[in-house]
């Protein structure tokens, strides 16, 4: 059985980001800042942190702001040693030597499962983690540390699952589960990708982080376009829980801090969030917030 040192962690960044437009006319909606950093290196970082240090990244087009980031600057390096700014050169070149990350197109837009089928040759046939590119895990969890331990003791596809209120549930995959002698584990038994109103098996949705078994790729090769005509990974996923033979699909109900930085709202909420919790930033900018929030309570 690998171990999660050896694994590789797949990131699918290809989407076109049209929630952000026009911001994201020129830039990919992952490169957007959270605080000082862009999105994906926070996803990368939660990789890394896991052990997962060989990253595949399934790409599309004008999206090579995101290889340039991980790639060396040699100019602005130059620029930094010259001055002496070793803090700003930390930064510059830590995203550089986070991780060994390879790139591959996607091409056609076909979904998440066809994004994840891409990653086939690269991975080989050994279990292997999913982030989604749009969402932030708060960095003290060890939710994907945790996923890639229990895909490892039981051979079963792992899914991140947090409580969704139902109004939200039709943006999400979301699941049916039975309880396991674990808490906070469960054995999922149905998954439904995006279920109309008042349809959902429950309020637990899918979000962001998977650990799967190689098997998912056969599946997936075969697997009949889904919802939005798209090959739906959620699809492979119930194919995958409803065969008696396999080890199924389990899922870690997850209770910490999530961003979901593809959708607006919730973009300004990570970044106002993040940077109250950073020890350079927070105690200012806090007291600036504070003070502004009374200005227009005072106003109304």
């Amino acid at each position: 059985m690998p171990t999660p040192h050896t694994l590789k962690a797949v990131i699918p960044v290809a989407g076109l980001g049209t929630r952000f437009l026009p911001a994201t006319k020129a830039l990919p909606k992952e490169m957007l800042p959270v605080v000082d950093k862009p999105v994906i290196q926070y996803v990368v970082e939660e990789a890394v942190n896991s052990g997962l240090t060989d990253i595949l990244m399934i790409t599309g087009r004008n999206k090579n702001a995101l290889e340039n980031h991980f790639d060396r600057n040699f100019e602005l390096e130059v620029k930094l040693e010259e001055k002496g700014d070793e803090m700003r050169l930390e930064r510059v070149t830590r995203s550089t030597d986070l991780a060994d990350i390879h790139y591959v197109r996607q091409g056609d837009p076909k979904g998440l499962g066809h994004a994840v089928l891409k990653a086939r040759a690269h991975v080989g046939q050994q279990p292997f983690a999913l982030l989604l590119g749009d969402d932030i895990i708060d960095a003290a969890e060890d939710l994907l540390t945790r996923m890639l331990t229990l895909n490892a003791t039981t051979g079963s596809c792992v899914v991140a699952l947090m409580e969704v209120p139902e109004d939200e549930l039709s943006a999400y995959g979301v699941v049916r589960v039975e309880p396991t002698e674990s808490p906070d584990v469960v054995r999922v038994t149905e998954l439904v990708e995006k279920p109309a109103a008042g349809e959902a098996p429950s309020n637990l949705a899918i979000v962001g982080r998977y650990v799967l078994a190689p098997e998912i790729f056969d599946i997936l090769e075969h697997q009949a376009p889904g919802r939005g005509g798209e090959i739906q990974l959620t699809d492979a996923l119930q194919t995958l829980a409803a065969q008696s033979e396999s080890p199924g699909v389990l899922g870690i109900v997850y209770r910490g801090s999530r961003h979901d930085t593809g959708d607006r709202l919730a973009y300004l909420k990570a970044v106002v969030e993040m940077a109250l919790e950073r020890g350079d930033l927070g105690p200012a900018f806090g007291a600036w917030l504070d003070d502004f929030v009374d200005a227009r309570r005072g106003r109304g």
